[in-house]
């Protein structure tokens, strides 16, 4: 197998200026580093990524935490495009994407900080890890370059971004208050996440501000999931009122929550209105077509790429928030009523 060597003993320098030509090192004359580059290539020669490592004193790769409540993993249909785009920016500058394992065995360390040490990763890219997590208070601490998404995690080193999750939740009310709905519920976030309490906040701040009637049992919580919303839309049938209209804080609760109304009896979107957000490739293909808060994924993902290549390559740069602006998507799961239409009976109500 070549080795520095071999190219140093055939261009007649030492192994030190060959591993300065190859790692790209300045102080190297045009005519040495030609004819280092050309016997390099004559004999094949492919540095190692952990000789370069030793120079350069870069892994040239990244670590990601990705992690997801729903047990969908990269199936997600809204955290897949994000790691994708952010997978495209980071592979363009040479990086490689080193994926942990959520679960890790008893013969490698434990914790963020030691697991990203243990690989020896220049970079960190955190993604759908809870606020509760242990070891973030630590890692943040830590020095090495983060970047997370939807989760405010902010150090010397670490910047976070997330979608304008408070806008995108007053836009989803405002939306409803326009066609005549003033009886909104909300299905939100019991799993403490950043976007859940931020739609959350959206959502009372906007309710507020219209001058909105707030019904405390009309909040129901959930965890993103179809299911969650299923269950939570199953919860407020069985009140004496219903809203006239739910917004959720996912797209996916918002479909399990059309399932529990058929099986009600009920019709969504002229039954109840419904909205939700994230605006994944499902919501244009249920029945009705989910109005939505759209979050721009391909967006996010690359602007979390260059923010870290950024603090990687330069480490006096500050830590960011990066916020990434969303769009109402406008279909026909929400209907326009009456001006100040009373609450909806229940479904065992109407029945009876």
């Amino acid at each position: 197998m070549t080795t520095i060597y071999d190219i140093a003993r055939r261009a007649g320098v030492s192994a030190t200026t060959v591993s300065k030509v190859l790692n790209g090192y300045p102080d190297v004359s045009a005519k040495t580093r030609e004819k280092v580059q050309r016997i390099t290539n004559e004999l094949g020669y492919q540095p190692s990524a952990a000789a370069r490592g030793l120079v350069t004193r870069r892994s040239m790769s990244i670590g990601v935490f990705f992690q997801d409540e729903s047990g969908m993993g990269f199936r997600h249909p809204f955290l897949h495009d994000i790691i994708a785009s952010f997978q495209d920016v980071v592979g363009a500058s040479g990086y490689d994407v080193l994926f942990f394992s959520p679960t890790n065995g008893s013969k490698t360390p434990q914790g963020f900080e030691a697991r990203a040490r243990h690989r020896d990763v220049d970079g960190l890219f955190l993604l759908g890890v809870p606020r509760t997590s242990p070891g973030l208070t630590s890692l943040s601490r830590s020095r090495i370059p983060i970047i997370s998404v939807d989760l405010d995690l902010l150090g010397s080193r670490a910047s976070y971004l997330v979608s304008d999750n408070i806008g995108g939740a007053r836009v989803a009310v405002s939306h409803l208050a326009e066609l005549g709905h003033r009886y909104i519920g909300f299905v939100g976030d019991r799993t403490g996440t950043k976007p859940g309490h931020d739609r959350t906040l959206g959502y009372h701040q906007a309710m507020q501000e219209l001058g909105l009637p707030f019904r405390a049992e009309w909040v129901l919580e959930g965890d993103f999931t179809e299911e969650s919303g299923y269950e939570a839309m199953q919860r407020m049938l069985a009140l004496p009122e219903m809203p006239t209209a739910v917004f959720f804080a996912s797209d996916m609760m918002a479909i399990g929550a059309m399932r529990a109304l058929r099986e009600a009896g009920l019709t969504p979107g002229d039954d109840v209105s419904l909205v939700g957000f994230d605006d994944v490739q499902l919501a244009a293909y249920v029945t009705p077509a989910l109005t939505t808060i759209r979050q721009n994924k391909e967006e996010m993902g690359r602007m979390a790429g260059h923010e870290l290549l950024e603090l990687m390559q330069n480490p006096n740069k500050p830590p960011a928030v990066l916020t990434v602006p969303i769009e109402l998507v406008v279909r026909s799961s929400v209907k326009r009523i009456g001006i100040g239409s009373a609450p909806q009976l229940s479904a065992s109500l109407r029945r009876a």
